[in-house]
This record gives structure tokens, sequence and C-alpha cells, in this order.
């Protein structure tokens, strides 16, 4: 597989949890279409997908606890043709997230480091998606609310909390979450969830399935369909 690489960087925000991308511009040297690893510090940091069709979003896709890259972008890949999306799927640098065993930190550096790598060979697309599965989910809602100004929507499937520590902006929410979820349990995970980010004025689309802690193929077409209400631009 072909790749990209970088040099993570050294803000200083990013032990807040706030990404910080360059502006949007018209692309250098277009990505071939098809799968690309992506390194940054010479290390693995995630696989990039960009269909043949012609690209309308980039969405960030997190694995969840113990997951690979590959977990990441397996929740979309299906879709990505039909769609136009192009995928980044990142690897953590440990085991899971680096919010949930301490604080922001490797991840957040990782993430800004190669969304500016893939960014320079596309042409605009709007603001891009993030969103994940399980501890990835939560980590998505996480930073999503934490940078408001770089994220207008986030998916999370099946996600354990979200962090309002430093709430910037007001990205919209989709949340799914099983019936069935013996990992994360509905009642105090996606329920809960839902219920606190309405609370605190966020626009959630919540939508429960009879299921364990899974992300069925429909739950993910409901989750695209949602996110065409509002074409890139």
């Amino acid at each position: 597989m072909p790749s990209w690489s970088t040099p993570a960087g050294t803000d200083p925000d990013s032990g807040r949890g706030r990404l910080r991308l360059p502006p949007v511009t018209a692309a250098g040297l277009p990505a071939p279409a098809g799968s690309r690893e992506v390194e940054v510090d010479g290390r693995h940091a995630g696989i990039c997908y960009v269909p043949a069709s012609a690209p309308r979003r980039l969405l960030i896709m997190l694995h969840g606890a113990g997951g690979s890259a590959g977990a990441g972008l397996g929740l979309l890949l299906p879709y990505a043709e039909r769609h136009g999306l192009v995928l980044y799927a990142p690897k953590s640098a440990g085991a899971t997230w680096d919010l949930i065993v301490g604080g922001y930190g490797s991840d957040v550096r990782r993430i800004e480091s190669a969304l500016t790598q893939i960014s320079a060979t596309l042409p605009p697309l709007g603001a891009p998606v993030i969103g994940g599965f399980s501890d990835g989910g939560s980590y998505a809602l996480s930073l999503a609310l934490t940078n408001g100004d770089v994220f207008d929507r986030v998916v999370a499937f099946s996600p354990g909390f979200a962090s309002l520590v430093e709430p910037t902006g007001r990205p919209k929410v989709f949340i799914s979450h099983g019936r069935g979820d013996r990992v994360l349990p509905i009642d105090r995970c996606g329920r809960r969830v839902a219920r606190v980010l309405r609370s605190a004025g966020y626009a959630v689309e919540y939508l429960e399935f009879d299921g364990g802690h899974e992300v069925p193929a429909y739950v993910s077409v409901a989750a695209l369909d949602w996110l065409g209400e509002a074409p890139a631009g």
C-alpha cells in the first residue's frame, strides 16, 4: 500500500484537544483513488481512502478500543463510492484514544498532522465530519464538541461518553446505540449522552436499534442519510 508521511505538530493546544488545520485552498497534486497508508513521524497513523467518484465529503472515522485503522475505515467504506466519501481512519497511538487513558495529547497531534497532509491533496470539500464506534465514538464526540469550528457534524456509533470541558461551536450530532449493548449499556451511555447534549443546546439525532455493541448496515445508512441533509459545498 502506498503511503504519505509527515512530522507531527507541536502546538500546545493539542493538550486541550484543539485541532488547527490550514485554510481550505485548491488542491495541489491530487491523491489517486484507492487506499493509502498515512504516516506521522515515520509511524503508522492510519489509512486514507479516496473514491474514484468525485469527492464530496471528508470523514474521519475512529476505531474502538483495541481496534485498527482498518476497523475504523470499514465503518463506512462500503458506501464511499456512492456518496463520494474521502475516509481517513486514524490509528490511536496506544490501545485506545489519548483522552480515555489520561488526557488529550499524542492522538490530537497525529490526527492534525495527518489531516493537514490529506487536505493538501483534495479539492475544497467544506467542513470535515468526524465519527467513530465505541471508544472511537466517545472520542469523536469529544473532539467535535471541542472543535465545533472545525467539524460541523459528528457521528457517534455506540459511544460511552462525551467530554464537554471546553466546548466550541455547535456541531450537529448523530448518535446510535443498541438496546442490548452489554459493553456500553444504553441507559448510562447512549441515552444519557443524547440527553445531556440536548440539554446543553445541541441538535441531536438519536437512533436506538435492537442489537448489541455493533453498527448494523441500516444504521450506517441512516447516518449517511442524516449527513445528506447538508451537502458539502
